[in-house]
């Protein structure tokens, strides 16, 4: 079961609680959280350990269940109150592109199968998906590690692969949970620098969890979560 908005893509969220237990130890992590993620953009969202970031992205994953609230997902609403998809998994693999701290690709695939693997398990003909692969591969500069095992590559082109990953089923929405965080500046800006091309160029939302200090310079918009409810506040979005 799925229904349909008039937005017009991206992340949107509204009102959302997540309380966990009941009762007199019941814990309100999530008070009232609202966003907007647009196509295309980049928005950061910082906060202390604590203040409900882990949350947040575990239920906009579709990880965890919120308590009350609305999420809207490219142009389809996935829960209002209650999910509104029959199958979270399927949209997780589909809808929703992860990107992590570590790269987690799976070594005894090639590149080019690690970031075909999810449209593989979502159906498409394995030639359509590899050319898929390359496509982002191509995008992302690291065409020319296609055939290699991850351990035969750098660890900012294991970054690079991560994110041709994230991408492969052209999910309206990518979650990244500290992509800079192992990283010296020069390679933090570069990732932000390519969150922000593959963004523009795949018109994906795209959220970013941090701490790292390095990169709050670059976002045009921020999201502060602070015991469980957000500030939006306008960044510098410096270029990089």
């Amino acid at each position: 079961m799925q229904a349909n908005t008039n937005n017009s893509g991206g992340i949107h969220i509204e009102g959302l609680r997540k309380v966990y237990g009941k009762g007199d130890s019941a814990v309100e992590a999530l008070k009232n959280v609202s966003m907007s993620v647009a196509p295309g953009e980049v928005v950061g969202l910082v906060g202390p350990s604590g203040s409900g970031k882990s949350t947040l992205l575990k239920c906009l994953g579709a990880i965890i269940e919120p308590t009350a609230g609305r999420m809207t997902l490219g142009n389809e609403v996935i829960y209002d109150n209650g999910w509104k998809v029959d199958d979270l998994r399927a949209l997780r693999r589909d809808r929703i592109g992860f990107i992590f701290q570590a790269p987690y690709l799976i070594p005894f695939l090639d590149v080019t199968d690690n970031v075909a693997l999810l449209p593989m398990l979502a159906g498409q003909p394995n030639a359509q998906a590899r050319a898929r692969a390359i496509e982002l591969l191509t995008a992302l500069d690291v065409q020319h590690r296609a055939k290699a095992e991850p351990s035969q590559l750098s660890g900012g082109e294991q970054q690079r692969v991560s994110i041709a990953r994230a991408l492969a089923n052209r999910p309206p929405v990518i979650l990244a949970d500290e992509p800079t965080a192992p990283l010296d500046s020069e390679r933090a800006l570069g990732v932000m620098r390519i969150l922000n091309q593959m963004a523009e160029k795949f018109q994906a939302a795209i959220i970013v969890v941090t701490h790292d200090e390095k990169i709050i310079p670059t976002f045009k918009r921020i999201y502060h979560i602070r015991d469980g409810q957000t500030v939006e506040e306008v960044g510098e979005g410096r270029a990089i």
